[in-house]
């Protein structure tokens, strides 16, 4: 059946259907973040209509990404509602096709739009979100603006010498940072100095300060246009330490895991992002699941409100639940493995079982 001629016929169906669903997102999402790019930097020197373009476009594949799911959902209630209107089911149903049949070609290209996700959008998406923050924070100038990032502090050591260090962005994997103070303490744990800097980059053997004021106690603050502060962190230490897992491509952070344990480092957002988009192609195949436990009753004239609405409503539920799990898995309340498959796990089984009960009996 999956390779048959209905079966090929169902396939290209779902895949058509799910080009011209992502092309309206495309369109819808390119216009509404290009007014909120335009809404919040139209008033900063150097912003252009060109420059929010270019800054939408490079964003939006990270925006696309989060509405997947609900792109499944949609487009398996539009393609099952269609078929049922044209009676197509209602014949395949006739010359004794099953229903688990029937619905193998949507299963399989709601696998494979999951599959593209995962090793296609996903990387595009991560590389246009570090992207769009380096042209935003160089285009604001002043990164005081820039609060979209909770950075957490660092602490470095170099003998009598102890840093605290804190910032309110990070750029470029967590080499540069945005707003940063560095704090210093002698070895009585008394502050002795603070220096708070424009940005900060990450040299081989030193912090980089741009625009610093110092402040020691008792002293008149002292304005610099760069100061060099030695430190033992390492590039690898550092990005693994900052780098938001949203802006890491799927290909890379298996080893970036690696690389985080080496460091002592807590992996637990690493690997909920990892065993995310791991799960991502069962969730969209739940998806289509829920979809079909509300679509595939025939009805002549109209598919029921309230059965379409509830379809609705259970998928929204568990993008809700996925999101909100993904958090604990993230944060270390619950391991990220659980975390990620559980509800996709839960879900896969609730689709089968309701299209069982409504079509076995």
């Amino acid at each position: 059946m999956i390779f048959g001629t209905l079966g090929r016929y169902f396939f290209t169906r779902y895949i058509v259907t799910t080009f011209w669903f992502f092309l309206g997102v495309i369109s819808i999402v390119y216009l509404v973040d290009f007014s909120e790019t335009a809404g919040r930097l139209a008033g900063l020197p150097g912003y252009t209509v060109p420059l929010g373009l270019v800054m939408t476009m490079v964003r939006l594949p990270f925006i696309l990404q989060q509405t997947v799911p609900f792109i499944a959902l949609f487009v398996g209630m539009t393609v099952l509602i269609a078929l049922n209107r044209r009676r197509e089911l209602v014949i395949a149903r006739a010359a004794g096709i099953s229903v688990w049949q029937f619905m193998m070609p949507f299963i399989m290209g709601a696998f494979c739009v999951g599959l593209l996700t995962m090793f296609a959008l996903n990387p595009v998406a991560a590389w246009g979100q570090r992207q769009a923050e380096t042209m935003e924070a160089d285009l604001r100038g002043d990164p005081s603006y820039h609060n979209t990032l909770s950075v957490p502090w660092l602490r470095q050591s170099n003998g009598k010498d102890d840093v605290i260090i804190g910032a309110k962005a990070v750029l470029n994997n967590g080499t540069t940072l945005m707003t940063v103070v560095f704090i210093h303490f002698d070895s009585q744990g008394n502050i002795v100095l603070r220096q708070d800097a424009q940005s900060a980059k990450l040299e081989d053997g030193y912090w980089l300060l741009n625009n610093v004021v110092e402040r020691r106690p008792g002293e008149i603050p002292d304005h610099k246009s760069s100061v060099q502060v030695r430190t033992n962190l390492k590039q690898d230490f550092v990005s693994q330490r900052l780098a938001q897992p949203e802006t890491i491509a799927f290909y890379d952070l298996s080893n970036r895991i690696k690389v985080a344990r080496s460091f002592g480092i807590s992996t637990n957002a690493l690997q909920t992002q990892f065993h995310s988009l791991l799960s991502q192609p069962f969730l969209l195949v739940a998806m289509t699941l829920i979809a079909a436990t509300v679509s595939l009753k025939f009805s002549r004239f109209n598919q029921s409100r309230s059965v379409i609405l509830g379809g609705i409503l259970s998928g929204f539920v568990l993008y809700v639940v996925t999101v909100l799990v993904k958090a604990f898995g993230s944060s270390g309340v619950v391991p990220p493995f659980v975390a990620t498959w559980i509800p996709v796990i839960v879900a896969l089984a609730f689709g089968a079982t309701i299209l069982l009960h409504q079509e076995d009996g």
